[in-house]
C-alpha cells in the first residue's frame, strides 16, 4: 500500500447484490419514479405508528456521492461511480439523522446518471433497497434497523444528455485541489493501523480455517465454499496490507470532500484508493479490546476489502454487529463490516 499522487477520477463498485436485510415488515414504504431524463425522485413513507429518526449518512438521505439505486440495463449492471464508506457508530451529531414522522412521507431527488454512466441510453431498470439505522428521539445512539426495497423502476434514458451530466459531474471533482499525502504523525498512524490490518487479517484466515463456532456466528455457514471464500478474503486482504510502500494508495486528507458527519474513511474502488477521515484520527484507537469496536487497524481493514482487487465488498447501508447479524449468509460474504467485526473479536478475544 502507498501514499499516492494525483486522483483523477470516480470510483466504479462491481458489486450489485441483491439485498434483503432483515426478515420482518418494514415500516418503511419506499417509491421511486423519474423526474425528467435521469432524475429520480425518492418518496419514503412511515407507515408505523411511531416517528422515525433515520440515520442520513451512506442512505438516499446523503448529499454525498453513496450509491442510491442500482442500475441495470439488459442483464448487466451499470457501474456505480461514488464512495464506500465506514462510519462511526456512537457520537453522532443530530445532523446525520432525518426525522420521517409517523404516516409522513419525505422525499429526496438526485440525478442517477452522476454517478452511472448512461451514455449508452435506452432502456434501463433501477430498485433502491437496503436498510436505514435509526436513534430514539433524543438521542443519537443507534439503537436499531428498518429493511427497506423501492419499486423497480423500468424507464428509456437520452444517452446524449445523460452523458454530459456524468462528464460535468466528474469534471467537478477533478477540478479539486488533491492536498498533500499524510505526514507526521497522521502518516505514522496509517502505517501502523496498515502493518496491524495485516496481522488481524493473518490471524483471522487461521481462525476462519479451524473455529466453525466463529464463522457460523459472522458468516452463517461452516460449508466449504462459505470456508474457502473467507480465508481467501483474509489472505488477499493480509496482502494488501502487507506493505505500506506498494499496493493501494492511502490518503490522510479529505481529496473527494467526503469526510462529512461520522465518516471515518471512505474507499473508492475503481480508482483504487482509501482515505482516513480526521475521525480516523481523531477519535479511534490505533487497536480496541472491546468487543465490536471500532479502531485504527480493523477500519483499514475495513476499507482494504472495499477494493475491488481485494473483494469488493458493499455496506448496505449498515455497520456494527447487530447489522451483520441481520443480514443473510450470502449477504455477510459480500459486506465490509463483517470482515472487520470478525477480525476484531479474535483481537479482542469475544
Amino acid at each position: 500500500m502507498k501514499f499516492a499522487a494525483a486522483v483523477s477520477a470516480l470510483a466504479t463498485v462491481a458489486s450489485a447484490a441483491t439485498i434483503n436485510v432483515g426478515k420482518s415488515a418494514s415500516p418503511l414504504d419506499v417509491k421511486i419514479k423519474m423526474v425528467g431524463n435521469t432524475g429520480v425522485k425518492a418518496s419514503i413513507t412511515n407507515t408505523g405508528s411511531e416517528d422515525l429518526k433515520v440515520f442520513k449518512t451512506g442512505s438516499f438521505f446523503d448529499n454525498s456521492p453513496t450509491e442510491k439505486v442500482k442500475v441495470t440495463q439488459g442483464k448487466s449492471n451499470v457501474a456505480f461511480s461514488g464512495v464506500r464508506l465506514r462510519v462511526k457508530k456512537t457520537g453522532l451529531k443530530e445532523s446525520s439523522f432525518q426525522l420521517i414522522p409517523a404516516g409522513k412521507t419525505v422525499e429526496k431527488v438526485f440525478d442517477v446518471a452522476e454517478l452511472h454512466d448512461l451514455s449508452a441510453g435506452g432502456a434501463i431498470n433501477m430498485v433502491s433497497e437496503g436498510a436505514l439505522q435509526y436513534a430514539k428521539a433524543g438521542s443519537t445512539e443507534i439503537v436499531g434497523t428498518v429493511p427497506y426495497a423501492s419499486n423497480l423502476l423500468s424507464t428509456t434514458v437520452d444517452g446524449l444528455a445523460a452523458s454530459k451530466i456524468f462528464k460535468a459531474f466528474h469534471a467537478r471533482i477533478k477540478r479539486q485541489d488533491v492536498q498533500s499525502d499524510c505526514t507526521g504523525a497522521q502518516k505514522t498512524a496509517t502505517e501502523d493501523a496498515i502493518n496491524a490490518c495485516a496481522d488481524l487479517a493473518n490471524e483471522a484466515a487461521s481462525v476462519a480455517e479451524s473455529d466453525d463456532e466463529k464463522l457460523e456466528e459472522y458468516f452463517k455457514n461452516t460449508d466449504s465454499s462459505t470456508r474457502s471464500a473467507v480465508v481467501d478474503v483474509f489472505n488477499s486482504i493480509a496482502s494488501e496490507c502487507g506493505s505500506t510502500t506498494s499496493g493501494a494508495p492511502y490518503y490522510c486528507s479529505d481529496v473527494y470532500d467526503a469526510c462529512e458527519d461520522g465518516v471515518i474513511a471512505y474507499t473508492l474502488p475503481s480508482e483504487g484508493y482509501m482515505v482516513n477521515c480526521p475521525i480516523f484520527f481523531d477519535e479511534l484507537t490505533p487497536a480496541s479490546s472491546t468487543c465490536h469496536d471500532q479502531d485504527q487497524q480493523s477500519t483499514v481493514l475495513h476499507e482494504v476489502t472495499h477494493l475491488t482487487s481485494v473483494a469488493g465488498t458493499d455496506d448496505y447501508g449498515g455497520y456494527g454487529y447487530e447489522f451483520v447479524q441481520s443480514l443473510s449468509a450470502s449477504q455477510n460474504l459480500n459486506h465490509a463490516d463483517t470482515y472487520a467485526l470478525f477480525a476484531q473479536s479474535i483481537y479482542a478475544g469475544c
